[in-house]
């Protein structure tokens, strides 16, 4: 079983930058799928970024890219995401998620098993 627990939220000015962080711990698959999600009060969840943790390989949604970096310690276990140039409209709930089947660096919530509690992200 997996746990993860993301840390690095609040509250900025639009403009402003902001890093998160995903902790993971528990028994993981030699490769595996790892992304940050975000919820906008009233949305549906959408995936902001996502790698695979094996190959480094990168996802980014069309709205973050040049914006967010997606990046992965493995001897930390750690997940963050660097977010730049922040604007109101990426604030949310963002969630941190692992997904243990076979496939690209997908950001379809489907494709992810293990989720962590959410962190707030509020841009003004």
């Amino acid at each position: 079983h997996v746990q993860l627990v993301e840390s690095g939220g609040g509250s900025v000015q639009a403009g402003g930058s902001l890093r998160l962080s995903c902790e993971q711990s528990g028994y993981t698959p030699h490769k595996y799928r790892m992304a940050w999600f975000r919820q906008a009060p009233g949305k549906d969840r959408e995936g902001v970024a996502a790698l695979r943790t094996s190959s480094g390989a990168t996802n980014y949604a069309r709205s973050v890219k040049d914006r967010f970096i997606i990046s992965w310690d493995n001897a930390e276990k750690t997940l963050s995401l660097q977010m730049h140039s922040l604007q109101p409209e990426d604030t949310g709930v963002y969630y941190c998620a692992a997904g243990f089947l076979l496939g690209v660096a997908s950001l379809s919530p489907s494709r992810y098993d293990s989720w962590g509690q959410g962190t707030q992200v509020t841009v003004s």
